[in-house]
C-alpha cells in the first residue's frame, strides 16, 4: 500500500505537517512514512559528538532526535496507522522527489529554521508543488479541521484533475466543498455547467458543493476565499519551478502566502 510520505526538519512547522500528515493517513488507512533529510555527510560534517561533548550528541543523534520527536506526534495523533521512520544521506528535494514516486501524498511544512536544517519551503516546497508525481500538501499556520475544502478553478478543464482529490478529502472530513472559480475583470464566468455538478454530486453524495465566482487577483481571492478553510486545493500547470514563477503561478502565489493547508495538483496541459 503506496504510504503518505512527511518531510521533517528540526521546526515547530513541520511537525505540525506531520500531525496533518498522520491524521490524513489515518482517514485514507494508509501507513505513513516520516522523512528527515541528512545533508550532514555530503557536506564532510564530523557526525558524531565533538571531543569532550556527551555520547548523545552530534549530527546524527541530533537528526535521529527530530525522527523520534515526529513519531511521537504522529502517534499522538493515529496510534493505529503503521509509522516508519527514514533518514536518507541526500539534500531535501533529492530526498523528498524520491520518495513521491512511491507515495500517494506528499507533505511538508511551510517554513523551517536554519539554512540547511529547515529548508522545508523556500526553494524546496516550490520545487516539489511543480516536480512532484504525486500530490503535494503544504501546511500552513493553524489548521481548521471544520472549515471548507476550497477548490480554486482557472477553467473547466482543471475540474477533471483537482475534483477528484478535493471530493474524496471532502468526504473523509465531512466538510463543505467551495467551488472557487477565478476570473479577472472582463473575463467570463468559469462555474461549472448544471450537468457536471450533478455528475459530481452524484459521485460524492455526502458532500455539499458550492459555486462562488472570484474577481480581481487570482492569488489575492483565493486568499481571501480560503480564510477559513481546512484545505486550498489548487492546480500547477508548470512542471519547472522557473516557469511557475515567470507565468506568475497561482499555485506559487498562494503557496507562499494562503491562511490555511495547500494542495498542489498537477494539470496535465492540453494539446494546442
Amino acid at each position: 500500500m503506496s504510504p503518505v510520505v512527511v518531510g521533517v526538519d528540526d521546526s515547530e512547522e513541520s511537525l505540525r505537517a506531520v500531525e496533518w500528515a498522520a491524521g490524513e493517513a489515518e482517514r485514507r488507512r494508509q501507513p505513513l512514512q516520516i522523512l528527515h533529510a541528512f545533508i550532514w555527510p555530503l557536506l564532510g560534517a564530523p557526525l558524531g559528538p565533538p571531543p569532550g561533548a556527551p555520547p548523545e550528541g552530534g549530527l546524527r543523534h541530533a537528526a535521529e532526535r527530530i525522527l523520534a520527536t515526529a513519531l511521537t506526534r504522529a502517534r499522538a495523533v493515529a496510534p493505529d496507522i503503521e509509522v516508519t521512520t527514514s533518514l536518507p544521506e541526500h539534500d531535501p528535494v533529492t530526498a523528498l522527489l524520491h520518495h513521491s514516486h512511491q507515495a500517494d501524498l506528499l507533505v511538508v511544512g511551510s517554513r523551517g529554521l536554519g539554512e540547511v536544517g529547515g529548508l522545508l519551503l523556500g526553494s524546496v516546497g516550490a520545487r516539489l508543488a511543480t516536480e512532484a508525481p504525486c500530490p503535494v500538501v503544504v501546511v500552513r499556520g493553524p489548521v481548521t479541521p471544520h472549515g471548507p475544502v476550497v477548490v480554486g478553478l482557472a477553467d473547466h478543464s482543471e475540474s477533471e484533475a483537482l475534483l477528484p482529490f478535493a471530493l474524496a478529502y471532502a468526504t473523509r472530513t465531512a466538510n463543505t466543498l467551495i467551488l472557487a472559480h477565478v476570473s479577472t475583470k472582463g473575463s467570463a464566468s468559469t462555474t461549472l455547467p448544471e450537468h457536471s455538478l450533478t455528475r459530481w454530486q452524484e459521485r460524492f453524495p455526502t458532500v455539499t458543493i458550492v459555486q462562488e465566482s472570484l474577481t480581481g487577483h487570482p492569488g489575492k481571492a483565493l486568499m481571501h476565499a480560503s480564510s477559513k478553510a481546512s484545505l486550498l486545493v489548487v492546480g500547477s500547470h508548470y512542471h519547472h519551478e522557473l516557469s511557475a514563477l515567470m507565468h506568475g503561478s497561482v499555485s506559487q502565489a498562494v503557496l507562499h502566502h494562503a491562511p490555511c493547508p495547500v494542495a498542489i495538483i498537477q494539470v496535465q496541459q492540453s494539446a494546442g
